[in-house]
Formats: C-alpha cells, sequence, structure tokens
C-alpha cells in the first residue's frame, strides 16, 4: 500500500526556492536540485520537491542515453525529441504549480529517492 506523505504548506520563501529548483532544473540539469536537496534539509515541502526534480533529471539522463545507445538502430533520432519536449513540459509544470504552493508528482518519473 502507498503511503502518502502529509507536506505542510510552504511559505513564500520556500514557493520560490521551489520554482528555482523546477526552472534550474531545465536549465542546469540535476545540478540546482541536488544543491537545494543538500542543504535544505530542514523544509519538508523544498525538501519533496528537489527529491522530485532530482529524479527528473536522472530520468531524463536515462532517457538521454537509451537514445544514444538507440541511434546505432537508427531509432535514437526520435527518442531525443521526445525526451526534450517531455523536459520542456515537465520542468514547465512543476514550476507552475509552485507557484500555486502545490507539490507536483511526475507521471513517468523513475524514483530512486524515496
Amino acid at each position: 500500500m502507498n503511503e502518502i506523505e502529509i507536506i505542510p504548506a510552504p511559505s513564500r520563501e520556500s514557493q520560490n526556492i521551489i520554482l528555482l529548483i523546477w526552472l534550474g532544473t531545465f536549465f542546469f540539469g540535476f545540478i540546482p536540485s541536488l544543491i537545494i536537496y543538500l542543504v535544505k534539509q530542514d523544509d519538508a515541502a523544498v525538501t519533496d520537491q528537489a527529491k522530485e526534480a532530482l529524479n527528473w533529471s536522472i530520468t531524463t539522463l536515462l532517457g538521454y542515453a537509451a537514445g544514444w545507445i538507440l541511434t546505432f538502430v537508427l531509432i535514437g533520432f526520435l527518442i531525443f525529441p521526445v525526451v526534450a519536449v517531455c523536459h520542456f513540459i515537465f520542468c514547465i509544470l512543476g514550476a507552475i504549480n509552485a507557484s500555486k504552493a502545490q507539490p507536483y508528482r511526475l507521471p513517468f518519473n523513475i524514483r530512486l529517492l524515496k
């Protein structure tokens, strides 16, 4: 059975940090979410969204790696744009939900950090 962790509503400062996590993930990959995850351990909402963004970055890197491997079979050229569009859309949706103070769960995320 899945346990749902109840996270309190974030403060305005936490909302801004979460927004920066998702925008930073879009532009810089896993680096901003990893830094925030390691630094802001005291804020549950920020830590939760940093883990989600970090998991998404790992999922995206795995998608690009699979695309690179499959370029030898000429299918990988189709995977690169799909992964890029998904990365763009999900990071923007994460930023929008951060501005609304809502936690965001990605549908195609491999959750390595829990």
